[in-house]
């Protein structure tokens, strides 16, 4: 059967929110043509090993091992190597945001009569107003920037056509993928479909990067000086 959706879900040292997540799989998974690829992203903790031991029960769900962490960005990309759907998409594995949006997000692939020339992505509702806060402050940054509307950027689920993914040149491995995939649509002139999703607490551990206000901040340097790179790279095609 040819795989219509492929999800890929990059984890590292989610051990803990791995049984919830998978369980949240078999729930939402209900059609035989759409597979997940659950990347182990180079976890130091026991992932890999619970994840190979427990997939047996899950025939839909694949699984890439990535030995050392690379960044964010990276194990997505290896999760989308390994994907064979025509719809690509990616969510995060730590259950603030829900598999299940995603197949809500196929409607929008599967009502046009070209499904290559749409690109969704969720709008987080329910965080924290200082969460929020930098999400305004960095949504107006890239949008000057840019010169295009950008909003909530770092949101998922993120969804998209297969022939957009093989268009993609030295996409970023680090959390700036999000920013790279969206800005890259909007300049390709593919149309964005915006979707709202709820945005839970964790169950379990913590975020790898948004854990203090030094760690925000260095997350909003990196992605400012990577957004003055693509704007130039843009200038310079």
């Amino acid at each position: 059967m040819l795989i219509k959706l492929s999800i890929v879900i990059p984890c590292y040292n989610e051990l803990k929110n791995l049984p919830l997540l998978l369980d949240r799989c078999g729930q939402v998974v209900v059609r035989k043509d759409i597979e997940i690829v659950l990347v182990d992203n180079g976890s130091t903790d026991e992932s890999y090993t619970f994840l190979n031991e427990s997939l047996s029960e899950f025939p839909f769900i694949s699984l890439v091992h990535v030995e050392k962490n690379q960044g964010y960005g990276h194990g997505i990309l290896e999760g989308l190597k390994a994907a064979s759907g025509e719809i690509l998409a990616w969510s995060h594995a730590d259950m603030q945001t829900d598999p299940g949006d995603i197949i809500k997000g196929l409607e929008y692939f599967e009502n046009v009569s070209d499904p290559s020339l749409i690109f969704a992505k969720g709008r987080r509702y329910g965080r924290p107003i200082i969460d929020s806060f930098f999400t305004v402050g960095m949504s107006l940054f890239e949008t000057l920037l840019m010169r295009t509307y950008m909003w909530d950027i770092n949101a998922q689920p993120t969804i998209f056509h297969r022939s957009f993914y093989e268009s993609w040149d030295a996409p970023p491995n680090d959390f700036s993928l999000d920013l790279y995939a969206y800005f890259m649509a909007k300049s390709a002139g593919i149309q964005i479909k915006r979707f709202p999703v709820y945005f839970n607490k964790r169950a379990f551990g913590v975020s790898h990067w948004n854990f203090s206000l030094a760690a925000k901040f260095k997350f909003i340097k990196r992605t400012l000086s990577y957004s003055l790179e693509l704007n130039q790279k843009i200038k310079n095609a």
